[in-house]
């Protein structure tokens, strides 16, 4: 079993941590296993509760980040998920950063696309995160890894 930073534990192997060299109330989670995907969910869900998102927001963050962490794990073979708090302009919203050290890429423009899929699922994962987020990039290298990062922000 795996520890997590704040000394408590889970009953699976996913860790979930506070980044010391971050911002305060930075979480990341460690992608392992699939039971990982759950403590995404989990994670993304309280950070949008702290963050003040109405239900409706929570749904979509919770649901993009489980996408993207599904991805980071099939075909990136895992990976983790940094969740922090930005701010501008007296606004407040929630950045999800995935990275993975997989394959990469090889079309970013075709894999935004509803129906592209390189494995058996529906192809709706990417292009469907990146329309539930506010902003939303992916950096990718061939053989290298991906990084998305995605945010919403609050409604004022």
């Amino acid at each position: 079993m795996t520890q997590l930073a704040n000394t408590s534990t889970t009953s699976h192997a996913a860790r979930t941590d506070t980044d010391a060299a971050a911002e305060p109330g930075t979480t990341r989670v460690v992608l392992t296993t699939e039971e990982d995907l759950l403590t995404v969910r989990h994670a993304v869900r309280a950070a949008t509760l702290a963050v003040g998102f109405g239900i409706v927001d929570q749904t979509r963050v919770v649901t993009a980040a489980s996408e993207l962490a599904r991805n980071a794990y099939i075909h990136g073979g895992g990976g983790v998920l940094t969740i922090d708090c930005p701010r501008r302009h007296g606004g407040k919203g929630l950045r999800l950063t995935i990275r993975d050290e997989g394959p990469g890429i090889p079309d970013v423009d075709a894999a935004l696309v509803d129906g592209f899929t390189t494995g058996a699922g529906l192809g709706h994962g990417l292009g469907g995160a990146r329309r539930l987020m506010d902003e939303f990039e992916v950096r990718t290298v061939p053989g290298g890894g991906t990084t998305v990062v995605a945010t919403r922000w609050v409604p004022r």
